[in-house]
């Protein structure tokens, strides 16, 4: 579960920006899902801790060509290839400690 100060944003990141679709929502906690992936956020005070996600797919390059005019105002990397073999994205998650990490195998 991604822990989020404002449930509304958050979601909005990964159904806006990701392309996820809303399975369940109510006012503490959000499910969204995308092909076999399904992501919980639950809403948190302002003390919560950092987590780290990765999601990993066929093409960062395809992905961010997508996303690169939405992500103003978040810290992000643009594609970039790791010494360990992937080539990634990194996105801080709106409204969480979370970071996430999009990667392919090269």
């Amino acid at each position: 579960m991604i822990p989020s100060t404002d449930l509304l944003e958050t979601t909005c990141f990964f159904k806006d920006m990701l392309g996820f679709s809303i399975v369940m929502d109510n006012d503490t906690y959000v499910v969204c899902q995308k092909d076999h992936l399904t992501i919980h956020i639950l809403r948190a005070g302002q003390d919560i801790g950092e987590i780290e996600l990765y999601l990993e797919m066929d093409n960062v390059d395809a992905l961010w060509s997508t996303i690169k005019d939405k992500v103003g105002g978040l810290k992000y990397k643009e594609p970039f290839d790791q010494e360990y073999g992937m080539r990634e994205i990194h996105i801080c998650i709106p409204h969480t400690n979370a970071l996430l990490f999009i990667g392919q195998k090269l």
